[in-house]
């Protein structure tokens, strides 16, 4: 069985990759682009036979998600985070035991990984319609489902060909071009909730972008409002440069070289050691157990252990506590109360707590605790000066830094992303976090694997 179970992993349908070690910076850009134009593209086909969308209260899920309900791609990356999560609390709690250092082992966890990523979307497809998220027409359940797998297997598929052929994932590409366009209209929308253009009629009609509401609260003496709107704003700055500097924030560790004397580097090891993975794992469950929680509601009649929800937001129950509030826009306007303080509270342990067993679930099973270390650091020919040069005692002194980094940076990373979505920024705290830390991880990769083959002129820029 395990071997009939194995040769079904390994032969699971896959992107090729490419031939050569190590693609070219313009091969990279090409299949990046293509990939993020496809995603807009599917964004914007209507499933056919939609007859409602009552997802279409659960936008703000959205960016997270890195999907549009009622799109042949409702599903985002949904699957693939969910299948992430449950493989490495199984592996990582010594449940599932794979070796992922070997190379059959990583193939074999990837290959769960994916069976998995098909198993929700199927799963999810099938509850969305079957609980009245997505609600098709009479005769046309089974075109509405099949279209939802189609575009889940898309996303899966174009997800592996930015890992194989692009930059980064498809997971971080897809939350960044989602981020940006949210920014792009929470600052400049012009068309009102009910679809009216205030730039026709700036004085009477109200705008929804941030920046045109501080004008427009200025001509019609409403400081409240212009200073909500500018809080807004300012919030977003301040979170892009913390983030940034966190970001700046490393260990490092003196190394020499054992065949050249008197030559030696320093390797680093970030604070923020298992990157960005932790809060996308956690926003995403925060946001499926909110989206799964509404749909239960709306197909029972009635609420659960999971909570109540009005126009997608929660009103008690799990999802409440894990929700969290715009406490700034609350204090400015005046309405914050007892309960929202205690969720705030809720909602920052949820976070930390849980971002820092995702970073050390994931440090385990992708290939950078301090055995694949060591091993990285012996092969490019350093060792620690005073130290034998043997992978034991390079091991050994690793583990004092990278599980301590690993665990310090996940605690501080949910604390950031909390604060973040308590502030209120313009798209979200998690959403800015998240988008903010990709882009300088994917401008560092860039920087580092392309200074030469790059265009001179985006060399420049990239500097």
């Amino acid at each position: 069985m395990a071997l009939d179970l194995r040769g079904i992993l390994f032969n699971l349908p896959e992107v090729k990759k490419p031939v050569e070690k190590n693609l070219s910076f313009n091969k990279k850009l090409k299949w990046t682009l293509i990939v993020l134009g496809a995603f807009f593209i599917l964004a914007n086909i209507t499933l056919y036979g939609l007859s409602s969308n009552a997802l279409a209260q659960f936008e703000f899920l959205q960016v997270i998600l890195a999907t549009d309900f009622g799109s042949i791609i409702s599903l985002g990356i949904g699957p693939i985070v969910m299948s992430s999560i449950i493989l490495q609390l199984l592996v990582g709690s010594g449940i599932l035991n794979i070796d992922t250092k070997t190379p059959d082992g990583k193939r074999y966890f990837q290959g769960l990984q994916k069976l998995g990523v098909i198993f929700f979307i199927l799963f999810e497809a099938i509850v969305f319609v079957v609980m009245g998220g997505l609600q098709p027409a009479p005769g046309f359940t089974t075109i509405v489902i099949a279209q939802l797998i189609l575009g889940g297997l898309a996303i899966m598929f174009m997800d592996e060909v930015v890992q194989k052929w692009g930059f980064g994932s498809g997971v971080s590409l897809f939350i960044v071009a989602g981020v940006s366009w949210q920014l792009f209209a929470r600052l400049f929308q012009f068309i009102g909730a009910n679809g009216e253009n205030c730039l026709l009629d700036f004085t009477n009609t109200a705008c929804s972008g941030n920046f045109l509401i501080i004008i427009q609260s200025v001509i019609n003496g409403v400081p409240s409002e212009a200073l909500a709107a500018a809080a807004a704003i300012l919030v977003t700055a301040i979170i892009f440069l913390a983030v940034v500097w966190a970001q700046s924030l490393k260990v490092e560790i003196p190394l020499t070289y054992d065949r050249l004397r008197g030559y030696g580097m320093k390797w680093p090891l970030a604070f923020f050691y298992a990157s960005v993975i932790p809060v996308i794992l956690v926003s995403a469950l925060a946001a499926n157990i909110q989206l799964f929680g509404g749909l239960i509601e709306n197909w029972l009649g009635h609420p659960t252990f999971l909570g109540s929800f009005s126009q997608g937001q929660p009103l008690s129950g799990l999802a409440y506590w894990l929700n969290a509030s715009n406490l700034l826009q609350l204090i400015i306007r005046g309405g914050i109360s007892t309960r929202l303080i205690l969720q705030a509270l809720s909602h920052t342990l949820f976070y930390m707590v849980f971002s820092a067993i995702f970073a050390v679930f994931w440090v385990k099973t992708s290939g950078m605790d301090e055995s694949s270390q060591a091993k990285n650091i012996l092969s490019s020919g350093l060792q620690i000066p005073g130290f034998r040069k043997d992978q034991r005692v390079l091991e050994a002194i690793l583990k004092r830094y990278i599980m301590p980094l690993t665990i310090m940076g996940g605690l501080a990373i949910g604390l950031l992303a909390s604060i973040a979505n308590l502030l209120g920024a313009l798209v979200g705290g998690t959403a800015i976090l998240l988008a903010v830390m990709i882009m300088y991880q994917l401008y560092q990769s860039i920087a580092q694997q392309h200074a030469v083959d790059m265009h001179p002129a985006l060399k420049k820029i990239v500097g």
